[in-house]
């Protein structure tokens, strides 16, 4: 019978993983045939760098309230609603050729994808035991990475034979594969059954209070500590390594983020490629991605303790800015091939290690809004440096301004190790229950420790992994699962979002 729950969690992963990568694709095809229309139309870095920021500032400013929205209704609704609401955007881009009504449509449809990236980052974990978490957000990021991979390929195709109307179309199919997922996936959360869990783990956990006062082997402060607070009320400012790698990596993103507007630029205009060879450059980062990944859960399996986590994130951030450094030194676009290959690499790992950092460490009730805020820091990252990159590109030429992003990136990085030390030092005093114990993940919401012996309650009762080491595998449960995607990837074009 387990095995069967198995196979069916499983398949969750690879139905949400193709809805994913699919929708991903249009995302790319729509985001680099808009880019090619507006340089081939004569405008400049500011008008490229205002297309992304509208693609970007509702992920940021909506972050609040689509990390809630993603806890409290129910996944199915959302993702079948949200789905066809973006398709039906992605069609009127196809048809309206104002550049005004381009950007409020571009910034509506990013309006969904505030609300379906954390939707789908939470449900992942949800969907396996959390020693196979790993695999599981590789399967995703590797569905990621190759409809980002097609993207920018097609679009360097379509634009050229049909121009940006087809593509557009295409983007608004690629929505419908959401909608599907939506109405296919076993695996749900929100609405009445994260009340529910929310309820039985508060429940469980004033049982565990209760029962650790009378024994004298924890403090009356209730509930079970997680490293950002209490099951329920855990908070980012209180989660020190969950804090530094948000913010190392938001600032990091910041210094190189103005690579995706020079990109389009450099490879045109400074090397003479063409559209064809800048939508296969651009591919170029997305096929790093794939060895990147799985190479990133190998290791991941062997990193007991989040803040050899933490580091890893680190020395990924630091790849990807060596790459864009020497990519300032090519003598023809060509060159970038090979360089983005390693700097999508190392990004694939940065993905991988930050979503289960953030599986590990948050409770599954609050796991999407902790998505979203990790992507609304990454996000607003990279508005940073599209502004940067848009308003020095009028003064400056593409070359230099490509080395300094590189470097800046670099020194940022170097910047962040002594944080990074003191951060999992800090976390290692405050990470381990009073009694010495380690929380255990609990996958429905405290469930399952509802029912646990009474000597075991206090260990299960976290509804998150929130461990400072290798995370206990519970047994799956039958039925519907409450709990917790995207993961959230960043890829080097937009953050979290990867479009």
């Amino acid at each position: 019978m387990s095995f069967a729950i198995d196979e069916s969690r499983w398949s969750d992963v690879w139905l949400a993983a193709a809805a994913r990568g699919t929708t991903i694709c249009g995302d790319f095809l729509a985001a680099t045939a808009l880019a090619l229309a507006l340089q081939g139309a004569g405008a400049g870095g500011l008008a490229v760098s205002g297309l992304l920021l509208a693609a970007t500032l509702p992920l940021v400013v909506l972050a609040p309230l689509a990390g809630r929205l993603a806890d409290r209704m129910d996944s199915r609704t959302l993702l079948v609603t949200v789905g066809l609401g973006q398709a039906g955007v992605c069609a009127l881009l196809a048809v309206v050729e104002q550049p005004a009504l381009v950007v409020g449509l571009v910034a509506l449809l990013a309006c969904g994808l505030a609300v379906t990236q954390p939707c789908l980052a939470a449900l992942l974990p949800a969907m396996v035991r959390p020693a196979d978490l790993p695999r599981a957000s590789a399967i995703s990021q590797t569905a990621v990475s190759l409809g980002a991979l097609g993207g920018p390929v097609l679009a360097g195709l379509l634009v050229g034979q049909f121009g940006t109307r087809v593509p557009l179309l295409l983007d608004a199919a690629t929505y419908l594969a959401l909608v599907v997922a939506g109405l296919l996936l076993r695996t749900r959360r929100g609405g009445r059954r994260s009340a529910a869990s929310q309820t039985a783990a508060s429940q469980t956990a004033a049982a565990a209070s209760s029962e650790a006062a009378a024994g004298g082997s924890q403090a009356a402060s209730g509930g079970v500590t997680t490293p950002g607070g209490t099951e329920i009320g855990w908070q980012l400012r209180r989660d020190p390594l969950m804090l530094v790698m948000v913010v190392s990596t938001a600032v990091v993103i910041a210094a190189i983020g103005g690579i995706n507007v020079i990109e389009v630029f450099f490879i045109r205009e400074t090397l003479e490629g063409s559209a064809t060879t800048y939508g296969l450059v651009s591919a170029a980062w997305m096929a790093g991605m794939l060895p990147g990944t799985w190479l990133a859960v190998r290791l991941a399996r062997r990193l007991d303790h989040d803040g050899a986590l933490v580091r890893g994130v680190l020395a990924t951030l630091a790849v990807c800015s060596l790459m864009v450094l020497l990519a300032a030194t090519v003598p023809a676009a060509g060159v970038l091939v090979p360089l983005w290959l390693v700097g999508g690499a190392a990004n694939g790992g940065d993905n991988v290690f930050a979503n289960l950092l953030t599986a590990r460490r948050v409770p599954e009730a609050m796991r999407a809004r902790a998505y979203a805020s990790y992507g609304a820091a990454v996000q607003g990252g990279s508005m940073a440096g599209f502004l940067i990159g848009g308003a020095l590109l009028a003064v400056v030429p593409p070359r230099p301004l490509i080395a300094g992003a590189g470097v800046l990136g670099l020194l940022v990085v170097l910047g962040f190790v002594p944080v990074v030390t003191r951060a999992v030092r800090r976390s290692s005093l405050t990470d381990a229950p009073a009694d010495g114990r380690r929380a255990a993940d609990a996958p429905a919401g405290g469930r399952q420790a509802a029912n646990a012996p009474e000597g075991g309650r206090a260990a299960r009762s976290s509804a998150g992994l929130a461990t400072s080491g290798r995370p206990a595998e519970p047994a799956p449960a039958a039925g519907d699962t409450v709990g917790p995607w995207l993961s959230a990837s960043h890829a080097r074009e937009s953050g979290t979002s990867s479009s």
